[in-house]
């Protein structure tokens, strides 16, 4: 047994390995931006996709046959016009195996006093793209023949493919460009790929039939084997019959450094989001997600799509794995929203019909033939669980409850995986969504597709969405390819996978780390929570009007920099406001306008002496003009704007809800009356947009909360780590950046809301601020005494503006005050009861 072992072993050893002919990622990607090709081009010319160009010059994946032989002899071409910054041990290799031999004379091998010589050109190069297109118009049906052999920049033509893609082969034939033995054929003939073939003529007697030559956009240059691929430029068109040669190298004016950039600025600006999409479209047909219900006449499935439409086809079987066969089979998913990232899932959610017609328990209390909503999942002995298992699909660690993963191990690298979302089991009953009862299945299918599209396929709660929009946007790893093979590198801009351990002042008060930590110890970050008593002068006033920041969280996460690495314990640290991190420091004699609250604790009072602020109260307080010296930091001193990407996507999701509301961007500026009649109209819109604009709102909420998540579940002993810790965005200071900063923005627009109108607020919950006023409407508190709208506050629809949140009498306003409740609690409903409760 062991001896054959050690023979395969040495067989496996002793098997040829594909030369290393390819330069490193890095080069590829300078050379094609040398010779001033787009990705694009480049993709066109190959017949594949700009994303796979992407890979390529990333790394992550490497051409194969026969792309790969094609493609170096692109990139060596350009090596030998351009120059190459790396050792050329495959630029020679390349021109050994004559890839690059019709362009040899451009120019001799760097470092080389005598070039290898090139291998035998009559051998067979399988080659079945053809990476150029005629300069003229052909016809699909035009012939052209070739009773002469061809040149060696002969133009190539597509070799014959089986159906699945590979190369169509058949016995050995005399090709009909060369005359030598060719296994591929061309529009049925024996032939290589054109410039392979050895330039002699044939035997009379294998003169070529005429090759029917595919048809190719007229705007594509020609182009040889060996010499660069003129694929469609985005250029004016050439107005004669042939477009003119393109300027190499050698030929193009001297211009500044600044210039040459500008052709690859405008390439990659061209090559952004809408290339993904494009692409998208082509990888999921089906869209995002499917709501799977029965029939009307009760015998089959129906699936309502995201735009509410229904599928052409639906399940033919009874049983989940035929369920998630058909999702697969359908192309359900979305694209990624980041070139290192992953495509998301599909997701079919059940309606109760549909889970009753699959043989699965309804909600109840009875775990024997109910779904315990308590339990979270069915228990392993159910027949429905043993029917995934035994149609060789497995279920995740959360088992099959209201959000169920189904999977096979995957192979080739390819993904086979379904969620399932069961609403009678309570999936859309919490965690952030309000969707109405009467929503029908096509209705629900809109409702989460618009979710899906906007933000994310929902994975859960809205605040579960939200973390895994964050690491969507910005994936932890990317694959490397290094000497020895590919490994796991980190994607810039992201946090480590297994994320990083905060800093003892930083974490609550059941983590490992604040066990032995000090009384008072604690960086405490919350939203306010602070009134105070009013003046005698807004005691008279008839009214209180509440204003509210909208997605006050999510406007301060933009650019705001955040820690990427672990915390570095410091001592009298010299004060950095670019550095993220929890600062030792007394702030007690910073000086505030009494009539506002303290900016440096949540409960609004004035500091009494040393405490942990993060870097955006510090920073604040230097601001207002105090002088700080921090005794002791916890500082990262690698950083960046972290949850950008995810500020940027959740604030368009935002504002085109609010578009499709009847709010648009622009409508406070143009029209303020306007704008507080559709706010006041917005819950009486369409259902299923007003739960999207809920869900947004939540999902930006919830995600910030969830990095400071605290354990869960039954049994837990302080001290112990918990599964969140593992997670990359698991770290309480960045929540307490994106809430101090929020706070920050506040204090700063109140500060000049009493400079430029005279009013301060008397309370202040979280983003909520309320005011005396004259009036009932927001506009008797923006509007200043020459009758313009300030500024300091500005009515709007986007994150970090406001709107109107409610007005009360203010002989209400002073009963909740002399009960020590917070009038911004109720300023929306009134009475003790707030609108949150």
């Amino acid at each position: 047994m062991s001896d054959d072992l050690f023979a395969a072993i040495d067989a496996l050893l002793e098997r040829p390995r594909p030369a290393d002919d390819l330069p490193v990622p890095a080069e590829r990607e300078r050379l094609r931006k040398a010779a001033e090709y787009t990705q694009e081009d480049l993709a066109k010319a190959l017949k594949t996709r700009r994303e796979t160009i992407v890979r390529w010059e990333a790394g992550t994946t490497d051409p194969r046959p026969p792309k790969r032989e094609v493609y170096i002899a692109f990139l060596a071409t350009l090596a030998l016009q351009h120059g190459t910054v790396e050792p050329t041990e495959w630029l020679h290799r390349a021109q050994a195996a004559g890839l690059v031999r019709a362009a040899r004379k451009a120019a001799p091998l760097p470092d080389t006093a005598e070039a290898p010589a090139p291998a035998d050109t009559t051998r067979e190069t399988p080659a079945p793209v053809a990476v150029a297109a005629p300069a003229a118009p052909v016809s699909k049906t035009a012939t052209a023949p070739v009773s002469e052999p061809p040149a060696p920049t002969a133009q190539l033509v597509m070799l014959d493919q089986n159906p699945d893609g590979s190369l169509l082969m058949a016995a050995p034939a005399p090709c009909v460009q060369c005359g030598q033995p060719s296994v591929y054929r061309a529009q049925g003939h024996p032939m290589h790929l054109g410039g392979f073939c050895r330039p002699a003529a044939a035997p009379a007697a294998m003169q070529p039939a005429p090759v029917a030559v595919p048809a190719a956009p007229a705007a594509a240059p020609a182009a040889a084997v060996g010499a660069p691929v003129a694929a469609p430029r985005r250029t004016a068109p050439a107005t004669g019959p042939a477009a003119a040669p393109r300027r190499t190298a050698s030929s193009r004016p001297v211009v500044s450094s600044r210039a040459r950039k500008a052709p690859a600025k405008t390439a990659a600006a061209a090559e952004g989001p809408s290339d993904w999409e494009a692409a998208a479209a082509a990888r999921f047909p089906a869209g995002p997600l499917a709501v799977l219900d029965v029939a009307p006449d009760g015998k089959s499935f129906v699936a309502y799509l995201a735009d509410g439409t229904q599928a052409p086809t639906a399940p033919a079987g009874r049983t989940l794995a035929a369920v998630v066969e058909w999702a697969l089979e359908q192309r359900f998913g979305s694209p990624r929203l980041h070139r290192h990232g992953k495509d998301g899932d599909a997701l079919v959610v059940l309606t109760d019909a549909a889970l009753a017609e699959l043989g699965l328990p309804p909600l109840g209390r009875d775990e024997k033939t109910e779904f315990v909503q308590r339990l979270g999942r069915l228990p392993k002995t159910h027949k429905a669980v043993k029917q995934i298992e035994k149609a060789g699909w497995l279920l995740t660690q959360r088992g099959l409850g209201p959000w169920a993963r189904i999977y096979r191990t995957p192979e080739d690298g390819r993904r086979q995986c379904v969620q399932l979302s069961i609403p009678a089991w309570g999936a859309l009953a919490s965690g952030g969504w309000t969707i109405p009862d009467d929503l029908g299945a096509a209705d629900l299918a809109r409702l989460l597709g618009t979710y899906a599209i906007r933000v994310l396929t929902p994975r859960g709660s809205t605040a579960v969405s939200g973390l895994e929009l964050v690491t969507a946007l910005r994936p932890p790893t990317r694959a490397v390819r290094t000497d020895t093979g590919w490994t796991s590198g980190r994607v810039e801009g992201s946090r480590p996978k297994d994320g990083f351990d905060p800093a003892p002042p930083e974490v609550p008060d059941v983590h490992p780390l604040a066990q032995d930590r000090e009384e008072g110890g604690e960086l405490v970050t919350e939203a306010w929570d602070w009134h105070r008593e009013p003046t005698d002068a807004e005691k008279a006033a008839p009214f209180a009007v509440g204003l509210d920041v909208n997605m006050a969280f999510l406007a301060a996460a933009g650019r705001l920099v955040l820690p990427l690495s672990g915390p570095v314990h410091e001592l009298n640290p010299a004060f950095d406001p670019k550095t993220p991190g929890s600062w030792l420091v007394d702030l007690s004699g910073v000086e505030t306008n009494p009539l506002l609250p303290s900016p440096f604790t949540a409960d609004g009072s004035r500091p009494t002496g040393p405490a942990w602020y993060s870097t955006a109260k510090v920073a604040y307080a230097m601001e207002l003009g105090a002088k700080v010296q921090p005794t002791e930091g916890w500082l990262r001193h690698e950083s960046g704007p972290y949850l950008d990407p995810w500020h940027k996507r959740l604030r368009q999701a935002y504002v085109d809800t609010m578009a499709a509301l009847g709010v648009p961007l622009t409508l406070a500026d143009t029209d303020p009356l306007a704008f507080l009649d559709a706010m006041a109209a917005i819950k009486q819109g369409d259902p299923a947009e007003v739960a999207v604009l809920t869900a947004i709102k939540q999902t930006a909420k919830g995600t910030i909360g969830k990095m400071r998540e605290r354990p869960r579940g039954h049994g837990y002993k302080p001290g112990e780590r918990w599964a969140a810790l593992d997670r990359p965005t698991w770290d309480p200071l960045m929540r307490a950046l994106v809430i101090d900063t929020a706070t920050v923005n506040l204090h700063r627009k109140l500060r000049k809301m009493a400079a430029d109108t005279g009013l301060h607020t008397l309370a202040v919950l979280s983003d909520c601020a309320v005011f005396a006023a004259p009036g009932p409407s927001a506009l008797d508190i923006l509007t200043r005494p020459d009758h313009t709208l300030t500024t300091s506050l500005r009515l709007g629809v986007s994150p970090g503006m406001v709107k109107f949140e409610g007005s009360r009498p203010m002989s209400e306003i002073t009963e909740l005050i002399a009960d020590q409740a917070n009038p911004a609690r109720h300023i929306k409903t009134g009475g003790i009861v707030s609108a949150d409760e």
